[in-house]
């Protein structure tokens, strides 16, 4: 009995509470917080965004309308001049094919290698653990470290060059020859990214239906014809993003050509964002190369909405 009566009293408080924080909801200073809230949580990640983005941004605009390269602490505004001088560059053109070339021969590798590699570990097969983990070690390997271990195999007398003697074939200057310069730099950044868009994709097969493979196989379709008709259109978005991602990041490399060639040999591997570093830090020309960074955004802007408009034209009614 006393019992029941400590239960009834526990709902008789608990109603009370109820019909307390009801009032409390339906307060106008209540709702008006309860609005605010979600901008409240943006607010920190706003605040870095504006100190370390927006800030930035807009002093690049605005030190591209300045000349340099005379004076850097008296800088004198000269207009459009820059981006005039570099509209009448030769070598502008030079570092913007070896950047569209870097583009080319990059981007396709690591949009569609990775996802052939993940739909293979994606099957049951024994030491799939083992084969994830070495074929993602090199994401995690510094690209300083990765370029000088690079450097050293291309050397004139490095591994390569050995083989290739051993073999009787000639010997290749693969960062001193113009002509095979650039290749062997983008060796490098498939070799260092294949892990990292792979795990991209790993995560999105996870989204696929089983049953939908189950039925391709009810009705025999072989391997290719499987993940041609199920896998690829249901991940569609995951390889816009990985082809987004990766084209951004072939048209700002840097580290790579700083540490193997220096834009070398006669400025075949130069490519754009190295062309920045040389003139605003090398020649102080910070006008010069803030006209350039304006630029590559407008570049890299307008490639982003091209991989949007081909890969999720329906997503956007475009």
């Amino acid at each position: 009995m006393n019992l029941k009566c400590i239960i009834k009293s526990l709902l008789r408080q608990k109603s009370k509470l109820d019909s307390i924080v009801l009032k409390c909801h339906t307060k106008p200073m209540f709702k008006y917080y309860g609005k605010m809230a979600p901008f409240l949580f943006l607010l920190p990640a706003g605040i870095v965004l504006f100190i370390f983005f927006f800030i930035p941004f807009f002093q690049t605009i605005s030190l591209s309308f300045f000349d340099y390269s005379n004076n850097i602490y008296e800088p004198i505004f000269n207009g459009m001049s820059n981006y005039l001088a570099i509209l009448h560059n030769p070598v502008f053109y030079k570092v913007m094919w070896n950047t569209l070339l870097y583009l080319i021969v990059a981007v396709p590798f690591l949009a569609t290698f990775p996802l052939f590699l993940a739909i293979l570990i994606n099957q049951k097969i024994r030491g799939v653990t083992l084969y994830k983990i070495l074929i993602y070690l090199p994401v995690i390997v510094s690209i300083v470290v990765a370029a000088i271990a690079f450097k050293w195999l291309y050397a004139q007398e490095g591994i390569l060059n050995y083989f290739m003697q051993q073999f009787h074939l000639p010997v290749i200057g693969w960062l001193t020859d113009p002509g095979y310069a650039i290749y062997s730099v983008i060796i490098v950044t498939i070799w260092k990214g294949i892990g990292y868009y792979m795990m991209i994709y790993l995560a999105a097969l996870m989204s696929v239906p089983k049953e939908l493979y189950e039925a391709c196989d009810i009705d025999g379709a072989n391997f290719w014809t499987k993940h041609l008709t199920v896998t690829v259109p249901h991940i569609m978005p995951t390889i816009a993003l990985v082809t987004t991602i990766s084209s951004i990041s072939a048209m700002k490399i840097f580290a790579e050509i700083y540490v193997m060639t220096k834009g070398g040999p006669l400025n075949s591997t130069k490519t754009i964002v190295y062309y920045i570093y040389e003139k605003a830090f090398e020649n102080l020309d910070l006008g010069y190369a803030s006209a350039m960074a304006v630029i590559l955004l407008v570049i890299v802007m307008v490639f982003s909405l091209i991989n949007i408009f081909v890969f999720e034209r329906g997503k956007y009614n475009l």
